[in-house]
Parts: structure tokens; sequence; C-alpha cells
């Protein structure tokens, strides 16, 4: 196997298990949240719907910065933003 291929290998292990963490630390965010952000005035229908959009933009957020580095890694690397694509 070239270098290339070993770094860019090296490069998804490390993506996998940055994701697998960061989704494990925002379920364990989410659960304090839920214990202790309670929202006053309002049914429980609408309470499940605010905490699954806050829910729903951080993960969205943290993905979209993983993928900002990842194309910035791609760059660097090899000269795309996506490699092999015209």
């Amino acid at each position: 196997m070239s270098p290339l291929t070993i770094f860019l290998i090296f490069v998804v292990v490390i993506t996998s298990v940055l994701v697998a963490y960061l989704t494990k630390q925002f379920q364990e965010e989410n659960l304090l949240y839920s214990k202790f952000k309670t929202m006053k005035n309002t049914s429980n229908k609408t309470k499940t719907i605010e905490k699954e959009k806050i829910v729903a933009e951080t993960l969205n957020g943290r993905f979209a910065m993983l993928g900002l580095v990842a194309a910035i890694g791609a760059y660097l690397t090899t000269g795309q933003i996506i490699p092999g694509f015209v």
C-alpha cells in the first residue's frame, strides 16, 4: 500500500472514532439538559419538540464542523476538495 492510502485509512479511522465519541458525549449532554433545563408554561408536546430541535441543531453543527475539517484536510493532502472528482 502507498503511504497516501495508509494516511487516508488513518484519517477515516480517526474520523469515525471522533464521530462515535461526539455522539456519545452529545447523548450525555442531552440527558443532562433534559433533567435540569425544564421549560415552563408549555405542554409536554412542545417540550419534546424543543428538545429535539436543540439536539438536531447541535448535532448538525458538530457534523458541519467535522465536514469542514475533512474538506480542509482533503485539500491540504490532495489539492482537491473532493479527491478524484473533476
